[in-house]
């Protein structure tokens, strides 16, 4: 009875979702190591939505002197205010990441477009889309008086999108949660919603800086071309690293690690310079079978032995290193999560890794047992990135029977 009071109550909101998921994606989010303000304006968007419903909404802030009103917001809502009850937890990222390349979009990327079903712009689907999913969740819950058996408490974090410093972990770190506490992050998912995420692989960023000695495009007797010796060295490094970390684990998609040059920062203004410096990323997704020293000591081995080789000098620096526990299949968030979804929609998930790095990393460093689970199409960090409304509504409707069980 309570299944089909909560669904229903979730569907009669649609619109006004849909509206909210609109008026968010408007909000460029951006944090300031992307180039943004950061999250405040989003804050207290969402932080006026609650207190128009009636929740009292804790705040948060680290402090960063780099965004917007020199602070990272972080908001806390729960559905009852007795502390004895046990908890879950919903977490949601406030921040998006930039639009990348606009000639790449068929549409503005912060003017929301409703079209066949969906609702494209930048983090409409990462991670505005299960934000308001768990709004929209506790609202129905609030409106119908249902008694829970254990309280729903939703997370609107800063900072995932680089680190996470400003956000879940200043969250951790100042005590907010309690040994019990068990946590959703809807960050990552399929679209049939049959993936509940359990395993994350560890993620590696680095540096590379290569030095080499500037000059006249037409003089190449004085140079040592930086920019050619970094491809050199990153075919070179790409190879070496995807040949000895080979295994597979079909628990994750991909199966094996992953190790891939992404960012390069320019180098040179002009055409007719050979560059002297050249800086250059990877960003490394590694199985659990293997260690991040592991990954580390190759690429030592590799830089050593290139600049034995070459005139030009390679130097690195690890950027961002994250590794973090599996959570048990057989744990009370999986369980009751795998239970929510076959309730509402019929499906049996089941268990899996991810490549990616969300906050439930580091709720399992932390000792906490988290699963990743939405609905999703995954168009996250892509050109004309979207969410789809069906899936926005049904993962409401499983947010919302989960304290209920």
């Amino acid at each position: 009875m309570e299944l089909e009071k909560l669904c229903s109550k979730v569907e009669s909101f649609r619109e006004e979702m849909v509206k909210t998921l609109c008026d968010l994606i408007k909000i460029k989010a951006i944090g300031p190591d992307n180039g943004g303000e950061g999250e405040l304006d989003r804050a207290e968007y969402i932080h006026g939505i609650f207190e128009n419903w009636g929740f009292k909404v804790e705040r948060y802030d680290s402090k960063d002197d780099r965004a917007k009103g020199g602070v990272r917001p972080n908001l806390v809502v729960r559905l009852c205010e007795k502390e004895d009850m046990e908890r879950i937890w919903i977490v949601t990222h406030m921040d998006v990441v930039p639009e990348g390349d606009p000639d790449l979009w068929d549409t503005p990327p912060f003017e929301p477009v409703i079209k066949d079903g969906k609702v494209y712009g930048r983090g409409s689907e990462d991670n505005t889309q299960p934000l308001v999913s768990s709004m929209f969740a506790v609202k129905a819950l609030k409106d119908l008086c249902i008694e829970p058996k254990r309280n729903l408490c939703l997370a609107f974090v800063s900072d995932e999108e680089t680190g996470s410093r400003y956000g879940i972990q200043h969250l951790i770190n100042l005590g907010i949660f309690r040994k019990g506490d068990y946590f959703i992050v809807p960050d990552a998912g399929t679209p049939q919603g049959d993936c509940i995420e359990v395993a994350e692989k560890s993620i590696l960023w680095i540096r590379f800086i290569v030095r080499g000695k500037q000059a006249h495009a037409s003089m190449t007797h004085q140079a040592i071309n930086a920019s050619r010796e970094a491809m050199r060295f990153l075919l070179e490094l790409d190879s070496t690293l995807h040949s000895r970390f080979n295994r597979k684990n079909e628990l994750f998609l991909p199966p094996e690690s992953t190790f891939e040059p992404t960012k390069r920062e320019s180098n040179v203004e002009n055409i007719n310079t050979i560059p002297g410096r050249d800086i250059s990323y990877f960003d490394c997704r590694i199985l659990p079978e293997y260690g991040i020293d592991s990954v580390l000591e190759v690429v030592e081995n590799v830089v050593e032995n290139f600049n034995s080789r070459s005139e030009a000098k390679v130097s690195y620096e690890v950027v961002q290193r994250e590794e973090s526990p599996p959570t048990s299949v057989e744990s009370k968030v999986v369980t009751l999560l795998k239970d929510a979804i076959k309730l509402v929609s019929g499906v049996d998930a089941k268990p899996v890794g991810f490549g990616g790095n969300t906050c439930a990393s580091f709720f399992r460093k932390a000792g906490f047992d988290a699963a990743v689970w939405s609905t999703v199409d995954g168009k996250a960090h892509q050109p004309n990135e979207y969410a789809v409304v069906e899936y926005m509504i049904k993962d409401a409707k499983v947010f919302s029977v989960l304290p209920t069980l």
